[in-house]
């Protein structure tokens, strides 16, 4: 006798995430092309023509992450990203024709995740922005239910809190936003309350191989940590300097 069907439920696939994506460029021949071959990757795209356009659309309608130039009219790149940073974490990639070296210095310290100069590759660019978004996937756990695996626990050091499944930062029982470079080099501190990172071991913590960043924007993402965690308590001295060796947490 031949076995009865199989009436049970066939199982469904985890349909994959469409992540979006804004482009900020007041060149339609740079929004067209990138946008096209995004799309082509299967990201949503927006677009806008310039700064102070795109910045109210980033705060009232964030996606996943940005793409910002930094020469544009109305507001250029560098004010459009000081001004979200003072309310969002929102993963930001610079891609720009301003290739010197203290270019990028700055506009890294400024909060962006990375920093493309033009012209550049579509290769390298969906390359780099598989990179950030998997960061992001890891800071917010979304890649540990997506494999069964149970999400990280959060970390407790003394009066902060760190949920890297939530992207969530408590001082205090009150929260802190900080952007994913922030959040990684906090959490490569807190891991190890009263020991040192060098400059460098917060680099490779924060950054994909491939990114470089020198000395003074490791210091400048510590500046802008303690500033957002004094807004929050203005007595917070967590993060020590220990001058010519790097920093530590102390756990308090």
């Amino acid at each position: 006798m031949a076995d009865p069907p199989d009436l049970r439920p066939a199982a469904t696939e985890a349909v994959p995430r469409r992540y979006s994506i804004a482009l900020v460029d007041d060149d339609r021949n740079i929004l067209t092309s990138v946008a096209i071959g995004l799309q082509a990757e299967g990201y949503a795209t927006r677009v806008y023509a310039d700064g102070e356009a795109a910045l109210r659309a980033l705060l009232d309608n964030p996606p996943d992450l940005a793409i910002c130039d930094i020469k544009m009219p109305r507001m250029d790149g560098h004010e459009l990203l000081r001004r979200l940073r003072e309310k969002s974490a929102l993963p930001v990639i610079f891609l720009t024709s301003l290739d010197e070296e203290p270019d990028e210095a700055l506009g890294l310290a400024l909060g962006a995740d990375d920093y493309i100069t033009k012209p550049f590759s579509q290769r390298l660019l969906v390359a780099r922005i598989r990179a950030i978004l998997r960061r992001v996937e890891l800071a917010g756990g979304d890649t540990a239910t997506a494999t069964g695996e149970a999400p990280p626990e959060p970390v407790r050091r003394g009066r902060l809190t760190m949920d890297p499944a939530r992207h969530e930062v408590l001082w205090d029982a009150r929260p802190v936003s900080l952007t994913v470079t922030e959040f990684l080099i906090l959490e490569a501190l807190a891991a190890r309350p009263g020991v040192i990172k060098t400059r460098n071991q917060l680099m490779d913590a924060a950054y994909a191989d491939d990114v470089y960043v020198d000395d003074r924007t490791i210091d400048s993402h510590i500046k802008r940590v303690r500033r957002k965690f004094r807004a929050v308590d203005p007595r917070f001295a967590a993060i020590e300097t220990l001058y010519g060796a790097g920093y530590s947490f102390a756990e308090s």
